[in-house]
């Protein structure tokens, strides 16, 4: 993408850094004009507030708040990108109590993002299906966290969702712990093996202790949950605030 096919021109400072550090993050260059400058030769598309947009009657331009920067972001690369329309769309997801989100657009990651939950992670990825215009995607799921990683594959399902597990051996050289974005692009960068069948939801002893060492960061050192709070929260029954509270609460007796 060459300099000036994307371009940041808005009188909003608070807009503007966001839009640069958004686009910055996504390794786009990019130009940065004052409201009333004209664009460059090369410009393909301009985003700036949604009145500055519309006083401007430019197709090109694209209207973003300080809400809507990352959605903004991903329309002004579709527009950049051939046709404006992505053929494939791909979803890689690290498993574990925050889900690591990251989504790919022919080979081009478009953004990245950490949930608070297995729900949200596939709230979002449904949001984007319907925002971003393509012609087939997948969700590729790492196999770390099974417990988490199944429960995201069976959601997927049940919503009609193409998944594929992919072997986070490959995916994880060269990372420091807690890289989730970074291993998220990997994963969707991967090939994995289509899941068809509902998985089995079971969490291991590794896992119920591994929610239980979160639950005292969370908690502030306060409390730790039972394993048998850790299992509510490993499968989904509960989640950790509310694990954390009935503790709590126990403790309070």
């Amino acid at each position: 993408m060459r300099v000036g096919e994307v371009v940041v021109r808005t009188a909003d400072f608070r807009l503007a850094y966001r839009l640069l550090a958004g686009l910055k993050r996504r390794k786009v260059r990019c130009a940065h004009l004052e409201r009333d400058t004209p664009l460059p030769p090369s410009t393909r598309v301009w985003i700036a507030s949604h009145a500055e947009v519309e006083a401007a009657a430019d197709p090109l331009g694209i209207g973003a708040t300080l809400e809507s920067v990352e959605s903004a972001i991903d329309r002004a690369l579709r527009l950049v990108s051939q046709g404006g329309k992505v053929r494939q769309l791909t979803f890689g997801i690290d498993p574990g109590p925050r889900p690591g989100l990251a989504w790919m657009g022919d080979g081009r990651v478009l953004g990245t993002n950490q949930f608070e939950s297995v729900d949200s992670t596939i709230d979002q990825i449904c949001f984007l299906t319907s925002d971003i215009e393509h012609v087939d995607m997948t969700v590729r799921i790492g196999d770390g966290s099974p417990t988490i990683s199944n429960r995201l594959a069976n959601i997927c399902l049940a919503r009609g969702i193409p998944v594929e597990r992919v072997d986070e051996r490959r995916t994880s050289e060269g990372l420091h712990r807690n890289q989730h974005h970074a291993s998220a692009v990997r994963i969707a960068s991967i090939e994995g093996q289509p899941i068809v069948s509902k998985q089995p939801v079971k969490p291991t002893h590794g896992e119920v202790k591994e929610i239980q060492r979160l639950s005292r960061i969370q908690s502030g050192g306060r409390v730790t949950v039972s394993q048998r709070l850790a299992r509510s929260v490993a499968v989904g029954r509960i989640s950790m605030e509310e694990a954390i509270g009935r503790q709590l609460e126990r403790m309070s007796y």
